[in-house]
C-alpha cells in the first residue's frame, strides 16, 4: 500500500522531473496538493473570449480562435542573404475581429504543418503592433482536437469555461492545465479540515467538490460554489491557528496584578490636570480587568495618532507597579525610548523620584536603558532592575539582552508592535518569574478585519476619540512640478507660523551622508528589476543634509534650523530634540526618525517631500506630530508626480481624510492586498489565495467566531484530523512565526 497520502505526493513522481522543476522554482508548487491549490485566475468563456478587436497593448494574452489562412513567405536577410529567411503569418479569427500572428526562421516548420485554415487552438503570446495592425509574434500554441490518443478529447473543453492559471514564461496556463487535470482525480481524497455540522449548516460544498468545480466549472454557478467553499476554508483554518494560540496562553500561568486602593495609581490619577476620556476609561477597564487574571494579558491597543495610548499605558504600568512587580515599555528607536521617558517622568512628577529626597510617599523609580548609555550608567541601571528599585523601565532592544536580570517582571508595553520580532518578544517573556502580561501598543490603524487575521492572537481595544484640546490639522497637497509658485508660498506659510511663535518640521526620504548614495540605490533597484517610475522617480530621493543646507541659504534664511536622522551619534540626536522641544531651534528637518511617539506640542507645520515616496500610514503618522497643542496644525505634502499617477491620488485621499481607520483601508486597496500574512516562502504566491481581507470581512468575523467554538471544545483538534493537517500545512515554519510575529 502507498504510504504517502495522495496529495502529499511529489509533482516530481507524477509529472516528471523537469516540469516538477519548473514548477517548484517558479511557482513554489511541490505536492500534488499544492498543484491542486493553484487555482485559476480567471475563466474565457469559449466564443467569447478576449475579443480580437479590443486586445490590449504589450500584454500577455491567451486567446481562443480558428485559424483563417496561413502563408509561408521567403526573404532575404543578413542571416539569409539569399531569400532564404523563412516567415509564415497566420490570420486567426473569433467572430468578431482578426489577428496576425508571426513565426520566423527554424520557428516556422512545427506551425506550418499544424495550424491549417478551420484549425481552433488556443493561443498565448504579448500583443504587439507591426505595420499598424496588432499581432502576435512566436506565440505559444495549444491544438483544440477532437484526437482520441489521450483523454485530451473535444468533451475536455466543451465545459467551455476555459481556466487561465497565475503561470510563468517557464510554464504556460494551458500547460498548467494539462497538469492539473493529470492530478485532479486526486482531489476526491482531499480530506475536508470543516466539521461537518459546519459546512452543512453554512450550505458549502465538500473540498473535493470545490477542487473539481474551479478547475473544471460547467457553469459560473460553479465557479462561485467552489470560491465560498474555499474562501471559508482560508479563513477559518486561520482562525483556527489564532484561537488556538490564544487558547495556549490562557493556559500559561500569570501573577495577577491589581492596584492597591491607595496606592501609586490612585496618587497618579489625582495628579492629572484633565479628566481622562471616556475612550481612555473604558480601554483602561479592559487591561486592568484582563491583569487582574492568573493568566497572562495579550491585548492590542489601537489608538488613532494623539489619542493619549501613553498615558492609558502608564497607568497599566502603574497598576502593575503598585501591586509589587516592575513594568517595562519597549520602544523601537532610542529617540522615541528617551521620549517616552522624559514624558514619563514629567507625568509622574515626585512619583518618579522613589528613594530620592523629595520623592512622593508612593514614588518609584523610573529607569532609562538604552544600548549606547555610558558603562557606569548602564551598571547603575542594571542594578535597580534585579534589586527590584526601579519599578518602571523604558528602553530599546538592549532591554532584551541576557545580562538585563528583572527582580518581579509583571507586564511588558510594546510601543508600535510591528517592529519587532517574535524572539524579542518571547526573549522578555522570559525574564519574568513566570509569563507577564503583554500589552502591545500601535498608532498605525488596523482594518477590524487585517486586525483580526493578522493580529488575531491579541484581545484588540481601541482608542478613536481625540483628548480635548487637540487642534485640528488642514492638510493639502503642493504639486511642485505643476506648480512652482505652491513651493514657494509653503515656505512662506513655515515662516509665518515662526514669526507667531510656533516651530516646524520638514521631513524628507534619505539622509543624504555618503552611505545613503542614491546611485547605489539606483543601480540596486535597476539590479533588482524595478523600473523608474516617471520624472520625478528618475533623481534621487531629497536628502535631509542637501535640503537643511538650501533651506538655510535660501527660503529660510534667518530662522534656527537643525537636521536630526537615524546616523547621527545618541547623544546628538537627544540634544537636538532637546533643543527643539524647548522651543530654541525653529525649524527641523527630519527623516523619518520622528515619526512615531515625538511630542512637541508647539510645532504646528510640517511640509513633508517627495512625500509620494512615503507610504498612506506612514503619512499619517507624521502629520499627528503637529496640532498637538491648541494651535491649529498644518500639513503640506510636496510631490512632483503628475496629477493623474497613482501616487498623487493616494496623497490626494490622505489630505482629504484624518480618520486613520479609513486611510489603512485605503492603504490595504491599493497594495497588493490579500499578502497579509507576508509571502509564502516561494516569495511568488500570497499566503491567501481566495480570501480578500477587506471585502469578506463578514467570512473572517463569521470563521473567527467558529473557530473559537471548536477550539474551545477540542484544544487539540483530535476528533478533527483533517482540520489539523491543514494547519499543518499553513503553518510552515515561516508562517507560524508570522502569526506569532511581534
Amino acid at each position: 500500500m502507498d504510504l504517502v497520502p495522495a496529495l502529499q505526493e511529489p509533482l516530481k513522481k507524477v509529472l516528471g522531473p523537469a516540469t516538477a522543476k519548473v514548477m517548484a522554482e517558479h511557482l513554489g508548487l511541490h505536492t500534488v496538493g499544492d498543484l491542486l491549490h493553484h487555482y485559476p485566475r480567471r475563466y474565457e468563456e469559449r466564443g467569447q473570449l478576449t475579443h480580437l478587436a479590443d486586445l490590449p497593448m504589450d500584454e500577455h494574452v491567451t486567446v481562443v480562435a480558428q485559424v483563417a489562412d496561413a502563408r509561408l513567405h521567403t526573404f532575404a536577410s543578413s542571416k539569409a542573404p539569399r531569400g532564404k529567411g523563412q516567415r509564415l503569418e497566420v490570420t486567426i479569427t473569433d467572430g468578431s475581429g482578426r489577428l496576425q500572428l508571426v513565426f520566423f526562421g527554424n520557428g516556422v516548420h512545427k506551425p506550418h504543418k499544424e495550424l491549417l485554415p478551420g484549425t481552433r487552438a488556443m493561443f498565448a503570446g504579448k500583443v504587439s503592433v507591426f505595420n499598424r495592425r496588432l499581432q502576435l509574434a512566436h506565440p505559444a500554441y495549444e491544438l483544440l482536437r477532437g484526437d482520441t490518443e489521450g483523454e485530451e478529447t473535444v468533451e475536455s473543453w466543451a465545459g467551455a469555461l476555459i481556466p487561465l492559471y497565475p503561470a510563468t514564461a517557464k510554464l504556460e496556463s494551458w500547460k498548467l492545465a494539462k497538469a492539473i487535470q493529470t492530478v485532479l482525480p486526486s482531489a476526491q481524497e482531499a480530506v475536508d479540515p470543516l466539521p461537518d455540522p459546519l459546512r452543512e449548516g453554512r450550505g458549502l460544498v465538500s473540498l473535493p467538490e470545490a477542487l473539481l468545480k474551479i478547475h473544471r466549472p460547467h457553469t459560473k454557478a460553479d465557479i462561485e460554489d467552489a470560491r465560498a467553499r474555499l474562501k471559508w476554508d482560508e479563513a477559518f483554518v486561520l482562525q483556527v491557528a489564532l484561537a488556538r494560540r490564544r487558547h495556549a496562553e490562557t493556559q500559561l500561568p500569570a501573577v495577577p496584578r491589581k492596584p492597591g486602593p491607595d496606592g501609586l495609581l490612585t496618587a497618579f490619577d489625582d495628579r492629572l490636570p484633565f479628566t481622562l476620556t471616556d475612550g481612555q476609561q473604558r480601554v483602561s477597564r479592559e487591561i486592568f480587568d484582563d491583569l487582574a487574571t492568573d493568566h497572562p494579558m495579550h491585548r492590542l491597543l489601537q489608538g488613532e495618532v494623539g489619542s493619549g495610548k501613553t498615558l492609558v499605558a502608564l497607568r497599566a504600568m502603574l497598576a502593575v507597579v503598585d501591586s509589587g512587580g516592575q513594568a517595562v515599555m519597549l520602544a523601537p528607536t532610542e529617540v522615541l525610548a528617551q521620549q517616552h521617558h522624559r514624558s514619563v517622568v514629567e507625568m509622574m512628577g515626585e512619583l518618579a523620584e522613589g528613594g530620592m529626597l523629595g520623592g512622593a510617599e508612593h514614588a518609584t523609580k523610573v529607569v532609562l536603558l538604552t544600548g549606547s548609555m555610558g558603562a557606569a550608567a548602564r551598571r547603575h541601571a542594571l542594578l535597580d532592575l534585579a534589586t527590584g528599585e526601579a519599578g518602571i523601565v523604558i528602553g530599546t532592544h538592549a532591554l532584551i539582552e541576557d545580562k538585563v536580570q528583572f527582580h518581579d517582571l509583571g507586564l511588558v508595553v510594546v510601543d508600535e508592535q510591528h517592529r519587532f520580532g517574535v524572539e524579542q518578544r518571547d526573549a522578555l517573556r522570559g525574564k519574568g518569574k513566570q509569563p507577564p502580561h503583554l500589552l502591545v501598543m500601535t498608532a498605525t490603524p488596523i482594518p477590524r478585519t487585517v486586525a483580526m487575521t493578522v493580529f488575531g492572537d491579541l484581545e484588540t481595544s481601541v482608542l478613536d476619540q481625540l483628548p480635548a484640546g487637540r487642534s485640528p490639522i488642514a492638510s493639502h497637497v503642493v504639486p511642485a512640478a505643476d506648480k512652482p509658485h505652491f513651493l514657494a508660498r509653503a515656505w512662506e506659510r513655515v515662516r509665518e507660523e515662526v514669526s507667531n511663535g510656533h516651530q516646524a518640521y520638514v521631513v524628507c526620504p534619505r539622509i543624504g551622508d555618503e552611505d545613503d548614495d542614491p546611485k547605489k540605490g539606483a543601480k540596486k533597484k535597476a539590479a533588482q528589476g524595478e523600473p523608474p517610475e516617471g520624472d520625478a522617480e528618475k533623481r534621487p530621493p531629497l536628502a535631509v543634509l542637501d535640503v537643511a543646507e538650501q533651506l538655510a541659504k535660501g527660503p529660510l534664511q534667518g530662522l534656527k534650523v537643525e537636521v536630526l536622522h537615524g546616523r547621527m551619534q545618541p547623544d546628538d540626536k537627544d540634544a537636538v530634540m532637546r533643543r527643539f522641544a524647548a522651543g530654541e531651534t525653529d525649524v527641523l528637518v527630519a527623516t523619518t526618525v520622528i515619526e512615531v511617539g515625538v511630542n512637541v506640542p508647539n510645532a504646528t507645520a510640517m511640509v513633508i517631500m517627495d512625500a509620494d515616496r512615503f507610504g498612506v500610514s506612514q503619512l499619517h503618522q507624521l502629520r499627528g506630530r503637529v496640532g498637538r497643542g491648541s494651535a491649529p496644525g498644518l500639513c503640506l505634502l510636496v510631490s512632483e508626480m503628475p496629477e493623474a499617477s497613482a501616487a498623487r491620488q493616494r496623497l490626494n485621499a490622505v489630505a482629504s481624510t484624518r480618520d486613520g481607520f479609513e486611510l489603512s483601508r485605503i492603504d490595504l486597496e491599493q497594495r497588493r492586498e490579500g499578502d497579509v500574512l507576508g509571502q509564502a516562502q516561494s516569495g511568488a504566491r500570497t499566503s491567501l489565495r481566495v480570501l480578500a481581507v477587506i471585502e469578506d470581512e463578514e467570512i473572517i468575523a463569521e470563521a473567527r467566531q467558529e473557530a473559537a467554538a471548536v477550539v474551545a471544545a477540542d484544544p487539540e483538534l483530535t476528533g478533527l484530523p483533517g482540520l489539523r493537517t491543514a494547519l499543518e500545512a499553513l503553518l510552515d515554519d515561516e508562517r507560524e512565526q508570522y502569526l506569532e510575529k511581534g
